[in-house]
């Protein structure tokens, strides 16, 4: 059975408004699913109308077996939702904040606090649990915040941008984390993020919605391969274009330049630049410098969409410290 079913998915605002435009897609059972796209694209409303948040104006959508619409009751006892500004209640202590959540949920406190104990071990705070949260750092507020979702032990998990603002080392730490949760747990994991090599890393498939539709839905190495191969860029003197004499080189799909710098899509890579050496050096050409690129999600998400996912991490980081700053100003 799929975990997440949407068909048809779509959200109109007044007066007439499409955030989500026919939006279908499934999530299996014990997936790690990504949902990617630029601000504004349609993620967060997408999310409101799976997590019965928001209301859905066409089509429709199950989520653990129920369907949002008419089952909005069973749909919040089976999910858990963290969303990108969630914070822990730092006047609680971990363990505090915990069954406050289990409370919500109507965990039975014995039950609650079991499941505490076993999630705050899982996540490396169980000698935290005393402490009250503001004294966490912000790492370890993330993972407060990421078991409080899981203290119902729901069917499916909604993250929304779980590792915002974390430095690398703390983010990749998270991944286990959340790798953990979907194996030892058995844990549906719905997933949104601007760092797509998180994406990359995490997901068995990613989604990517761009004003208000899917355009593209894969497997992340699918998405990869359907650029059609890694680009060797190559400096070379000045000099007259040599873009066609490039392009007929064997395992050579595509050329483009930029300067003296010429970009070479190639077909195999580790056939095509030994036929590329080959070539060069029988065009009397002399290489200044030269690198290759892996085909990345960074292009993809570029390809698919016109933009870069950097322009979109920005504008979230602006976001940060803006809640950061306001944060302090309240304390």
């Amino acid at each position: 059975m799929n975990a997440i079913e949407a068909r048809g998915l779509t959200k109109v605002y007044p007066p007439s408004t499409r955030a989500v435009d026919g939006v279908s897609f499934t999530v299996g059972s014990g997936e790690i699913f990504g949902f990617l796209g630029p601000n504004g694209a349609g993620k967060t409303t997408t999310i409101k109308m799976l997590t019965t948040l928001a209301s859905i104006t066409e089509g429709s959508c199950t989520v653990a077996g129920y369907d949002v619409k008419s089952n909005e009751a069973e749909v919040r006892a089976s999910i858990g939702l963290v969303p990108q500004d969630a914070a822990a209640d730092g006047d609680l202590t971990g363990m505090e904040n915990l069954m406050l959540s289990a409370r919500l949920y109507k965990v039975p406190d014995e039950v609650a606090k079991n499941r505490a104990d076993v999630l705050l071990g899982m996540v490396g705070l169980k000698d935290a649990a005393g402490r009250l949260a503001r004294t966490y750092s912000g790492g370890m507020k993330k993972r407060l915040e990421l078991i409080a979702g899981l203290i119902h032990k729901p069917k499916v998990l909604f993250l929304d941008e779980p590792t915002l603002g974390l430095d690398v080392q703390t983010r990749t730490a998270m991944w286990e984390y959340i790798r953990g949760i979907n194996a030892d747990e058995d844990t549906t994991i719905f997933l949104t993020t601007h760092y797509l090599e998180e994406a990359d890393s995490l997901c068995g498939r990613v989604a990517i919605i761009d004003h208000g539709q899917i355009k593209a839905l894969d497997s992340p190495s699918a998405l990869k391969a359907s650029l059609g191969g890694d680009v060797l860029e190559v400096e070379l003197p000045d000099g007259p274009d040599v873009s066609t004499e490039l392009s007929s080189m064997e395992g050579v799909s595509e050329v483009s330049r930029s300067g003296n710098v010429y970009s070479l899509k190639l077909v195999n890579t580790g056939r095509s630049l030994q036929e590329i050496s080959v070539g060069l050096w029988g065009l009397g050409l002399k290489v200044i410098d030269s690198r290759i690129t892996k085909s990345s999600l960074d292009q993809v998400f570029l390809n698919v969409t016109g933009r870069s996912i950097r322009d979109e991490v920005v504008d979230n980081g602006d976001a940060v410290v803006a809640r950061a700053r306001a944060e302090r100003a309240r304390s």
